[in-house]
């Protein structure tokens, strides 16, 4: 999401990575033309009954001065704080099994790569390095590696995609171009990964050959979850593309058949992720006036607001199939 990244960061990496971390990334002058829109399926109906029937559990951050790991049963229930220290904690992602958390934090000084079991115990640290910042972790799907973005922040500016496995060894760069790769998803059958590069969204195998551009337009299309369906044939990410605010599309994995699902003018709705099941969409959305986590059925409606903060922020969900303890 573009503001989640500002806390914790110093005035001078701010200033370089909000562009690139918020995720949207600094995109061209230059574009083919826009994509037409599908028609919306239908007017999204927001409501602030509780997620009744929902199932599973959400892990996402929180901004409460500083930022935190929380956790939650889907319908919004049994929140608990997982993470509590003077660090910075971002983007918290649930392992295949529900087991374990792998999310990003600055507890050394600069951002790594960590995982912690489900229930916040057991914090290890996977990545240690000076002259980079890691961000926002994606397990593969059989759970053996994790997919990170690295920035660059000494020496000259860079950012791109990594991957090592689970236990922190065999780290390895997969992308190395002009273009600034924040890499979003993993796709359900493992064999590719998703990532987004001056505001569009592509697609490569996963050891980074076979380029392929998945949207084209002027707009920014974005998502720190931006990623396929359980099933792999449908694709969520947000963007900006009706207007300055961020909105939540679906398209074909293909790139095919763009479609908007939510609609709020001046408002941001960011970060979507899906059910388990596919059913379901979580999200990131300052509709209420400030960040916090709502859900919506996989066509856009029946959108219900899970977390109610005055004041603070949350953002980035994950979502697992099974609930909270």
């Amino acid at each position: 999401m573009r503001h989640r990244f500002h806390a914790g960061l110093s005035a001078g990496m701010v200033s370089r990575l909000i562009p690139v971390l918020a995720i949207g990334g600094i995109f061209s002058a230059c574009r083919e033309a826009e994509a037409p829109l599908s028609p919306p399926i239908t007017a999204s109906q927001f409501s602030h009954a509780s997620g009744h029937g929902l199932e599973g559990a959400i892990v996402f951050h929180r901004e409460i001065g500083d930022v935190e790991i929380f956790a939650m049963n889907a319908d919004g229930s049994a929140e608990i704080q997982l993470t509590d220290n003077t660090a910075q904690e971002f983007s918290p992602v649930w392992s295949p099994d529900g087991k374990w958390i792998a999310f990003s934090s600055n507890r050394d000084g600069d951002f790594e790569i960590f995982v912690m079991r489900a229930n916040g115990t057991g914090v290890t640290q996977l990545t240690h390095d000076t002259d980079q910042e890691f961000f926002t972790p994606i397990w593969s799907p059989n759970g053996k590696r994790i997919l990170f973005t690295g920035v660059r922040v000494v020496g000259d500016f860079d950012v791109e995609a990594f991957v090592m496995n689970a236990d922190g060894t065999g780290l390895t760069q997969l992308t190395n171009d002009a273009g600034l790769s924040v890499p979003t998803a993993w796709s359900p059958d493992g064999r590719r990964i998703a990532f987004l590069r001056d505001g569009e969204i592509f697609v490569m195998n996963v050891d980074g050959t076979r380029v392929i551009q998945l949207t084209h337009n002027t707009a920014r299309d974005e998502g720190d979850r931006a990623g396929w369906s359980p099933d792999g044939r449908r694709f969520v990410f947000s963007s900006d593309r009706d207007g300055g605010d961020l909105d939540i599309f679906v398209m074909n994995s293909d790139g095919s058949r763009v479609r908007q699902l939510t609609h709020n003018d001046g408002v941001d709705d960011d970060d979507p992720v899906w059910s388990p099941d596919g059913k379901h969409i979580a999200f990131a959305s300052a509709r209420d006036g400030d960040g916090e986590i709502f859900v919506m059925n996989a066509d856009g409606t029946g959108v219900t607001q899970l977390t109610f903060n005055e004041g603070l922020s949350d953002g980035v969900p994950s979502w697992r199939a099974r609930p909270l303890p």
